[in-house]
């Protein structure tokens, strides 16, 4: 801690910010809207990732000075953390578990949005339109979800609950799990991705996922699968997206991430056949604030009482470990 009386914590803000009144008489609370990062961080004990979107503390660090002991993001991704704090002594935690249901939920909509084709019924209606159609049975369907962490986890969990097979990816194989019996290694995707009707990307961008998604896997998913993104932008290389819709090898698509957010006007992401965009809003429910500041709270007083902190990130894996 620095040599007040009080710890500090630092908040790269955004608005709305976060309530921390309970810290009240127990830590000074700084705030930086980025600009004053770099020489406000050797003051502080703590960092309080707000703003997540941004690389403000990758572009701060290391800098001059000592730097915060503990840097808690309110995001479930670190992406925009690492490498640059990988080696250093900082601990990082994330807001792993805010966002796993709301997810979950999110993809579940998306799914049956899709298997009952409600844009489509919305488009007629708007055109005055009596058009009656056949749509997909969900149950019995088949799921691909990459990513065997809390999110992954909550989305094949609800899938499941719709009646859809699902299989769970992780980095390695893992036997005798109770929900899913076998999680799957990431060598075994290739395989089965063709027997998949929905596929959901879930997992954390590091090294290995990033551009994972790409023309050859959307040649091996079977003729008139769909595909979900709620990870991050950069698992899926946007033009081979839209090139596997155009060409009607996948029947749909939807994107609650993107490389570029938001995409410029010019984007073919925005007319290409079949494609639904979101707005990175896929876990942003109503309260969701409050919950991640919520989070905050109660880790801190964790730190305060120099007890072992909840979420904490590998920083050369860059997520929760299962079981953390």
């Amino acid at each position: 801690m620095t040599q007040t009386s009080l710890p500090r914590v630092l908040v790269l803000d955004d608005e709305p910010l976060p309530d921390l009144s309970p810290l009240s008489g127990r830590a000074e609370v700084l705030h930086s809207d980025g600009g004053s990062l770099p020489s406000l961080l050797p003051e502080a004990d703590v960092l309080l990732v707000w703003n997540f979107t941004t690389d403000a503390v990758k572009d701060a660090w290391p800098g001059e000075g000592p730097r915060p002991g503990w840097v808690h993001t309110a995001s479930a991704g670190v992406d925009r953390l690492l490498p640059e704090l990988a080696d250093s002594d900082v601990v990082i935690t994330n807001a792993r578990g805010v966002f796993d249901q709301p997810i979950a939920e999110y993809v579940a909509g998306l799914v049956i949005a899709m298997a009952k084709d409600f844009r489509g019924t919305w488009e007629f209606q708007l055109g005055h339109q009596w058009r009656h159609r056949e749509t997909m049975r969900v149950g019995g369907t088949r799921a691909v979800v990459v990513g065997s962490g809390g999110i992954g986890r909550a989305i094949g969990r609800t899938l499941k609950a719709l009646g859809v097979s699902v299989d769970l990816v992780g980095r390695r194989q893992r036997d005798g799990d109770e929900e899913f019996g076998t999680v799957w290694g990431s060598d075994a995707l290739d395989g089965l991705l063709p027997e998949a009707d929905w596929v959901v990307c879930a997992a954390p961008l590091t090294a290995a996922t990033d551009g994972m998604f790409h023309r050859a896997s959307f040649e091996r998913m079977k003729q008139g699968a769909h595909f979900i993104n709620i990870g991050r932008g950069r698992h899926v290389v946007t033009e081979d997206l839209v090139r596997a819709l155009s060409e009607g090898r996948l029947r749909g698509a939807a994107l609650d991430v993107l490389d570029e957010e938001p995409p410029p006007a010019g984007s073919p992401v925005w007319d290409a056949p079949g494609l639904m965009l979101s707005p990175h809003m896929s876990g942003d429910t109503i309260g969701w604030r409050g919950d991640l500041a919520a989070q905050f709270l109660a880790n801190f007083d964790r730190w305060a009482a120099g007890e072992p902190l909840l979420n904490v990130v590998d920083k050369q894996l860059g997520y929760v470990p299962a079981g953390a």
